[in-house]
C-alpha cells in the first residue's frame, strides 16, 4: 500500500518548515477570526456610539447643574 504526501508533509519530515507551510496555517488560524470580527462589529458600532452619547449628555447634565450652583439670584426690589 503506497502512501502518497503532499509537498507541506514532506517539508515537515525533513525537518525544515517552508513559507508555504507557514503562509497556509496563518490563512486557516485567522480564517475564524475574520468571520467573528465581522459578525461583532456592528453590534461593536452601536455600543460604541451609545457609549458617547451617554459621556455627553453626562457632562452635559453635570455641567448644568454646576452652572445653577454658581449663579448669583438677583432680586430686584422697586422703591
Amino acid at each position: 500500500m503506497a502512501t502518497t504526501t503532499s509537498r507541506r508533509d514532506a517539508g515537515r519530515a525533513s525537518g525544515r518548515i517552508s513559507r508555504d507551510d507557514l503562509e497556509a496555517k496563518l490563512r486557516e488560524m485567522s480564517g475564524g477570526v475574520e468571520d467573528s470580527v465581522a459578525q461583532v462589529r456592528p453590534a461593536l458600532v452601536t455600543s460604541a456610539v451609545a457609549g458617547v452619547l451617554l459621556a455627553v449628555l453626562v457632562a452635559y447634565l453635570l455641567g448644568r447643574r454646576r452652572g445653577r450652583a454658581r449663579s448669583a439670584i438677583v432680586e430686584i426690589r422697586k422703591v
